[in-house]
C-alpha cells in the first residue's frame, strides 16, 4: 500500500486496512513526509500523525516526498534515520530524486537509503536514475506508469499485448516488474479492472519486446513537474 501526507487518505487507508483482517506483517506499507514539515520537531510529529492515521505502530518505508524543502536535507535525512532507529520506520528513502540527490541522501545517512519512488512510464527515460540505484543498492518505484492515460491508448503497446492476450496496461505493469530492481505501483478509479492489475506474472516479454517499449521514451515525456519542488532533473 502506498499511500503519502498530501494524498489525503491516510485515515481511510488505516481503517480499510484495520478492517480488512490482513495480518500486518502481510501488509507493505509506504507513506511519505511533505517538504513543509519544515523543522526537526514538525517532521517527527508529522509520522507520528501519520501513524495515527494509519492505526499502526510503523511504516515499512517512509519516504521524503520531494527534494526541495525549507528544512536542510541533512536534517530530513537525519530525522529519517531518528525515526528508524526507534522502530517507527523499518526502511528509509526518497522521491523524485536526481541521481545528484540520490547520492547526497546515501552520504548523509547511517541507515541504507532503499528506495527512489520516481515518475516512469515507457515515454520517460529513466536509465540514469535506475543506473545509480543499482550502483548504492536502491530499488526504484515507477508511479504514473499509466502516463496519464496515454498507455492504454498506444498503438505499439497494444500490438505486443494483442501477441500475449494482455491489455496494454498489463503490458506496460509486466515491462516495470521486468527489470531488475525495479517495484510499479498500480491503481484503477475501476473495481473491475483490479484482478487485471495482478494478472501480468503468467507471460514475459522478449528482449525485443522490452527495447521496443523502451524506443518509446522522448525528450519531453516527463508529466510531474513542479517547479516548487522538483530537482533540477538528469538530461
Amino acid at each position: 500500500m502506498d499511500t503519502a501526507q498530501i494524498y489525503g487518505n491516510e485515515q481511510a487507508v488505516g481503517d480499510v486496512l484495520k478492517a480488512s483482517g490482513i495480518p500486518r506483517q502481510d501488509i507493505f506499507l509506504t507513506t511519505k513526509v511533505w517538504v513543509d514539515r519544515a523543522d526537526h520537531k514538525a517532521f517527527i510529529a508529522s509520522v507520528d500523525e501519520s501513524l495515527a492515521k494509519l492505526k499502526t505502530d510503523h511504516v515499512d518505508l517512509l519516504l521524503l516526498h520531494w527534494p526541495q524543502s525549507a528544512l536542510p536535507l541533512a536534517e530530513r535525512i537525519g530525522a529519517l534515520n531518528e525515526l528508524r532507529q526507534a522502530g517507527k520506520v523499518k526502511n528509509i528513502g526518497v522521491s523524485n530524486f536526481s541521481t545528484a540527490l540520490m547520492q547526497e541522501a546515501v552520504s548523509l545517512s547511517d541507515a541504507p537509503i532503499v528506495n527512489n519512488q520516481v515518475e516512469y512510464h515507457p515515454y520517460l527515460d529513466q536509465t540514469k536514475v535506475l543506473a545509480e540505484a543499482r550502483k548504492t543498492g536502491m530499488s526504484v518505484t515507477g508511479y504514473y506508469l499509466m502516463a496519464d492515460g496515454a498507455v492504454p491508448k498506444d498503438a505499439v503497446l497494444k500490438d505486443i499485448g494483442s501477441k500475449h492476450g494482455k491489455s496494454a496496461a498489463q503490458v506496460v505493469l509486466r515491462w516495470a516488474i521486468q527489470q531488475e530492481g525495479v517495484i510499479a505501483l498500480s491503481k484503477t478509479a475501476t473495481e473491475s479492472r483490479l484482478p487485471e492489475n495482478f494478472d501480468v506474472f503468467d507471460f514475459a516479454l522478449s528482449a525485443d519486446e522490452m527495447q521496443a517499449i523502451h524506443a518509446l521514451a522522448r525528450p519531453d515525456g516527463r508529466i510531474v513537474n513542479p517547479g516548487h519542488l522538483a530537482p533540477e532533473w538528469d538530461k
